[in-house]
């Protein structure tokens, strides 16, 4: 097989008798010519270590996040045996419920969220690949099902759910975000395609997801006042 790479100076012309030559913009000419196996191995290794990378940049950006939400505030509230004086009372500036929904999840989803966008961004003209769809799904499948699995045996204490309706209200956004997921790019009115009206009202499903659980919040913390 042939294959001619063009540049400034001249091109290069590469001859194997392998099925095809790799295209990725990573691949120098002439690496192709390298057997498969060593090629396989640096591969491998050079994927580790952009997911060492990933972890690092990853753990930096939830632990900024969580300086971000455990910021607090000192207000004044009267004092319920001395309505004439004012006591002073801490309070969180982020509600948990809202910052566990947007900023915590944000920044554990970057990874797969950035790899979606460059996903998208490297070929706006042509049709977009699946990698994006099978990173979400299969983030969200190893979040729900691994990672819930080694919270639970990580601790020996028995772990109670302190507010039940944000909870069930979660599970069920959660269960209907697969349905949706399922609708837009599999059965709805444009299979394979996700229109305009369709990524708005995903983002309007996102918004009533956070401000019906910021409710159920407010809810369960005035009945135990």
């Amino acid at each position: 097989m042939f294959k001619r790479t063009g540049g400034a100076e001249g091109y290069i012309e590469e001859y194997t008798n392998k099925p095809g030559f790799c295209t990725s913009v990573l691949v120098l000419p002439g690496l192709s010519l390298i057997h498969s196996g060593v090629l396989g191995i640096a591969s491998l290794l050079m994927l580790l270590y952009l997911f060492l990378g990933i972890a690092i940049v990853a753990d930096i950006f939830v632990e900024a996040i969580e300086v971000i939400t455990s910021k607090k505030v000192v207000i004044q509230v009267p004092d319920p045996a001395h309505p004439e004086k004012m006591l002073d009372v801490t309070r969180d500036v982020w509600n948990p419920t809202v910052a566990n929904l947007t900023l915590m999840a944000l920044g554990s989803s970057m990874p797969e969220i950035l790899l979606s966008c460059f996903s998208t961004v490297s070929d706006l003209e042509g049709v977009p690949s699946e990698l994006g769809p099978a990173a979400i799904v299969g983030s969200a499948a190893f979040n729900l099902f691994v990672i819930t699995a080694v919270s639970i045996t990580a601790v020996t204490q028995v772990k109670y759910i302190n507010d039940m309706a944000v909870f069930l209200w979660t599970c069920v956004a959660s269960t209907f975000a697969y349905i949706w997921f399922f609708f837009v790019l599999a059965s709805g009115f444009t299979p394979d395609e996700v229109t305009l009206t369709e990524a708005i009202a995903t983002i309007v499903f996102f918004l009533v997801l956070v401000i019906v659980a910021y409710c159920f919040d407010r809810r369960t913390n005035f009945q135990y006042r």
